[in-house]
């Protein structure tokens, strides 16, 4: 039989496996290589390159709620192991999954909704540790695991987000309820002063004309000495009386521009 020299082109960070008649021969590294066809032939070429793989699994929480959770994968296969990531799995994304999925399914149900969210990282932190440690044997490095989306069921967010505008808004009638406290105690205690200042006037006031009270009896018992008693009183509330409506006039001529006369 014949055979042919093939040129081979293996790039940058790959490799390339070849088999003799379908028996594993060895590994062709980057560069530029010569096989033998028909006995030779290049099986398959890894890429040594970082990889991601996107995974979406559908779990339940500690308190019945059913959340899509979201996973990035980021692998990549190792040169040294190569035969192994080649030969000894057939769907290497599907095992990736079928872990993600276990470590998912059995890690998101002991937590409640609200500590999944908070605790990602741990959820994360887990997948990478079962990951790194079972793909390993099958040549794969796991180089970081992500939890990307963690997203509840479309009813769960539309609740989440009515408790939150209604404690919002419970806060905030609080917040006007103490306002508005503060106001009436403010305006109580702003007219007790008022009445209290209006008190102290009007007891001035109420002292001031008892002086000058005091002051025009004295006088006119003075003045009307070898009058009755009677008649001192007479001439006391006259004076009186004229000097009232004297102020009366003085007051409301200024407003109504009105002449008043009086006799007595």
């Amino acid at each position: 039989m014949t055979s042919l020299f093939c040129v081979e082109c293996i790039r940058t960070k790959e490799v390339a496996v070849v088999e003799n008649f379908g028996d594993y021969s060895g590994m062709l590294d980057p560069g530029f290589h010569c096989i033998a066809w028909p006995f030779q032939n290049v099986a398959a070429r890894l890429s040594l390159r970082i990889q991601q793989l996107d995974i979406r699994c559908e779990t339940k929480t500690k308190d019945n709620v059913f959340v899509a959770v979201g996973v990035a994968v980021q692998y990549r296969v190792l040169h040294e192991a190569a035969y192994d990531a080649h030969y000894r799995l057939t769907d290497p994304h599907q095992q990736i999954r079928s872990y993600v999925f276990d470590v998912v399914r059995s890690t998101v149900p002991k937590m409640d909704l609200d500590e999944s969210f908070i605790n990602k990282n741990q959820i994360a932190g887990s997948i990478r540790q079962q990951l790194a440690q079972d793909m390993s044997n099958y040549g794969y490095e796991i180089m970081s695991s992500l939890v990307t989306d963690l997203s509840p069921d479309a009813g769960v967010k539309r609740s989440m987000n009515e408790i939150n505008a209604s404690k919002r808004l419970k806060e905030a009638a609080s917040h006007q309820a103490d306002a508005d406290k503060v106001k009436q105690v403010k305006a109580a205690e702003a007219e007790a002063e008022a009445r209290y200042l209006s008190g102290v006037g009007v007891a001035r006031q109420r002292t001031a004309i008892v002086s000058g009270l005091k002051g025009s009896i004295a006088e006119f018992e003075q003045q009307g000495e070898g009058r009755s008693e009677r008649g001192r009183l007479g001439l006391f509330f006259s004076r009186t009386r004229c000097v009232f409506f004297r102020s009366f006039l003085q007051s409301t001529a200024s407003r109504r521009k009105t002449l008043w006369t009086f006799y007595f």
